[in-house]
C-alpha cells in the first residue's frame, strides 16, 4: 500500500468513528397511564409534576377524576383506567362483590376522617332518625361511620338512613345546602373547612377505629403483570414525590401548593398541612403500605358487613409488596 493509501484509509477510519451515526438513536417517548381518582388532583401527582419526576420516570401520566367510587371501580374493572389512587377497601369490594382480580400495590395515606354533623347536632344519639350521607354505602368510609355509630348503640336501616352522594367535596357542599342531610365521614381538607364553618365533629376515625389504610394504589392485577416496569416506574415516581412532602424543609413550598392547587385559604392551608404531616393518619413516609391499618380495614369490613362469616383473611390476599419493593429499589 502507497503511503497516501495508507494515510487516507486512517483518516477514513478515524472519521468513521468520531463522525455521529447516520439515524442517532432518539429517546423513547414517554410512557402513558392513565389513574382514575376521585375530585381533585391528589397532593402527591402535583408534586411529582412540579418536581419533574412523571418525566424523569419516563412517563406521561393521565389523571382521570371520577364523581364516585362506584363510578371509578367501574371504569377500572372496563378498562378505562389503568390503575386507581383511592381507599383501598375499594380494592377489597371489587375482588370480594364484582370479583374482579383487582391486586393493591402500594399505600399512600391513613385516615384523619371524622364524622361531622350539622351545627345543630349536639351528640351521636341526635343522629337517631336522621339521614346520612356517603360516597357509597358499603365500602371504605361508610363502613367507618357505621362502626362508630353502632358503638353509640344505632344502626344502619334501622335508626339512621344512609344516601349516596359522591366524593368528599360534593358531600360538604350537600351538607351547607340541605340542612336535612345530618352528617358523613370527611377528612381534611373538608373536615378543616365545615368545623370553621360551624360544623361540629362527634368522633374521629383515629380514636374510635385506630390505624387505617385509607388512600392507596391498586389495578386490575392482569395489567399489573404485564405492565410491570410501567407500574413499577409510577410508584417510583410517587415515592419520590412523597418523600419531599413529608420532608418538613418543604413546609412554605407546600402550603403554598395547597393554596394554589386546591385553592384553599392559606390559614386552611397551613391547617391542613400540620394535619396530614403532622399528625397519625396522615400521609405515610415513602407511601408505605400500613399493613396493621389494612388489618383494621378488613375486619371492619368482616364486622360491619359480615364478610367472610365475620372472619377477615390475611392482607396477602389482596396486597402484593414485590411491586413496591421493586419501586424502592430504583431510589437512591
Amino acid at each position: 500500500m502507497t503511503p497516501a493509501r495508507h494515510v487516507l484509509r486512517t483518516v477514513l477510519s478515524i472519521a468513521a468513528v468520531l463522525a455521529p451515526s447516520a439515524a442517532p438513536a432518539q429517546s423513547a417517548a414517554p410512557q402513558k397511564v392513565r389513574v382514575l381518582t376521585l375530585l381533585g388532583r391528589p397532593l402527591q401527582f402535583v408534586a411529582a409534576d412540579r418536581l419533574g419526576l412523571f418525566g424523569k420516570y419516563g412517563l406521561d401520566v393521565e389523571n382521570v377524576n371520577k364523581k364516585s367510587s362506584d363510578e371509578l371501580r367501574a371504569d377500572l374493572a372496563a378498562g378505562n383506567g389503568d390503575i386507581a389512587y383511592l381507599a383501598v377497601d375499594n380494592a377489597v369490594a371489587m375482588v370480594e362483590l364484582a370479583h374482579q382480580d383487582v391486586v393493591i400495590v402500594m399505600g399512600g395515606e391513613g385516615s384523619q376522617n371524622e364524622l361531622i354533623a350539622q351545627p345543630q347536632v349536639q351528640s351521636i344519639s341526635d343522629l337517631r332518625g336522621k339521614t346520612l350521607i356517603v360516597d357509597a354505602p358499603n365500602t371504605a368510609y361508610a363502613l367507618q361511620m357505621k362502626k362508630i355509630l353502632a358503638m353509640n348503640g344505632l344502626t344502619s336501616g334501622k335508626d339512621y338512613e344512609i344516601k349516596p352522594f359522591g366524593a368528599t367535596p360534593q358531600r360538604l357542599v350537600a351538607m351547607r345546602e340541605h340542612k336535612d342531610f345530618a352528617g358523613s365521614m370527611l377528612g381534611p381538607p373538608a373536615s378543616l373547612i365545615a368545623k370553621h364553618e360551624g360544623f361540629v365533629s362527634l368522633a374521629s376515625v383515629q380514636q374510635a377505629i385506630g390505624p387505617y389504610q385509607a388512600a392507596g394504589f391498586f389495578s386490575e392485577r392482569q395489567w399489573a403483570k404485564e405492565h410491570r416496569d410501567l407500574l413499577v416506574s409510577l410508584l417510583a415516581a410517587i415515592i419520590e414525590a412523597q418523600r419531599w412532602l413529608t420532608d418538613g424543609s418543604n413546609k412554605a413550598q407546600i402550603i403554598k401548593l395547597l393554596i394554589e392547587e386546591s385553592h384553599l385559604a392559606p390559614d386552611i392551608a397551613a391547617e391542613s398541612y400540620e394535619s396530614s404531616f403532622t399528625k397519625p393518619g396522615g400521609f405515610a413516609k415513602d407511601a408505605r403500605f400500613d399493613l396493621t391499618g389494612f388489618g383494621n380495614v378488613l375486619k371492619l369490613r368482616a364486622e360491619v358487613e359480615g364478610s367472610w362469616g365475620g372472619h377477615a383473611p390475611s392482607p396477602e390476599k389482596y396486597y402484593d409488596a414485590t411491586y413496591y419493593d421493586a419501586a424502592l429499589s430504583k431510589l437512591p
